[in-house]
């Protein structure tokens, strides 16, 4: 896992914001699922591996005011840190990689955009699956977005794992119930096209 880490420190220290693939200057989409959820404003929500997206800023722009944000690299959450200023105040944030992070409160709302596609061993995605059962409030909203059978099969020289809704399911089944999923091309700052699959899931009681 130090490799993976030093990875992404490597990734964030090296490179812009617009030079990684996964950038969005607004993230519409997941912007969209916020809106529609209609949470309470001062909702318990986290974004994991988040990095320095902008969907934290447009969740403040919202007026939520309980936010945690988590990823592997500290210089990710410099970044940030750095950008938000006095915003970051209603963020808490947490430098773990996924799977050794032990959250001491429950979740209304998990979001997570390319970051579980990451895990490719069975035992990591099992752990991963595990964390967000424990992590969420029955009836708490889960999305979850990967590449699918038709994006890519690597990022930032990684290999990922691509899903389709059967498999995502197959994951995520005993614990969740599935609301929706579609896919969609996301646009790099390089011109090019990656397919990603959104799902959408509500914790069972």
């Amino acid at each position: 896992m130090e490799d993976k880490k030093s990875h992404w420190e490597n990734v964030f220290s090296t490179k812009s914001e617009n030079e990684v693939s996964w950038f969005q200057k607004t993230p519409l989409t997941s912007f969209q699922f916020i809106e529609k959820l209609k949470l309470n404003k001062d909702s318990k929500i986290i974004d994991i591996g988040g990095g320095d997206s902008y969907f934290i800023d447009s969740l403040i722009e919202l007026g939520y005011t309980n936010l945690t944000l988590l990823d592997i690299s500290s210089k990710a959450i410099e970044r940030i840190k750095n950008r938000l200023g006095k915003k970051s105040k209603n963020v808490t944030f947490v430098v773990s990689n996924i799977l050794d992070f032990k959250p001491n409160e429950v979740y209304e709302f998990w979001h997570d955009r390319a970051s579980f596609h990451f895990l490719t061993e069975k035992n990591q995605i099992e752990k991963y699956a595990e964390i967000v059962s424990n992590a969420l409030t029955f009836d708490g909203k889960m999305v979850i977005a990967t590449f699918s059978e038709n994006g890519p099969k690597k990022c930032s020289g990684l290999d990922i794992t691509q899903y389709n809704e059967q498999k995502m399911n197959e994951v995520f089944q005993d614990n969740f119930e599935l609301i929706n999923s579609f896919t969609e091309d996301h646009k790099t700052p390089f011109d090019t096209i990656q397919n990603f699959i959104f799902c959408t899931y509500k914790r069972k009681k």
